[in-house]
């Protein structure tokens, strides 16, 4: 039985198996749209204690 996931980008159904190079994409386009965001940095993993010495530099900068 063979998985099905949803392409990340667009939400088209993909079949999980090797033969499928761009999964869990649907695409080539599919993965470099999802490329081009983390690019831009759109994605991020917010810091809920950043560590001290970082923000004793943004204050001296």
């Amino acid at each position: 039985m063979v998985t099905v996931v949803n392409c990340p980008t667009c939400s088209a159904k993909v079949e999980w198996k090797e033969e499928n190079k761009y999964r869990p994409f649907c695409s080539l386009r599919c993965k470099q749209i999802d490329l081009g965001a983390w690019a831009e940095e759109k994605y991020v993993i917010p810091a809920v204690n950043p560590p001290q010495d970082i923000e004793d530099e943004n204050r001296e900068g």
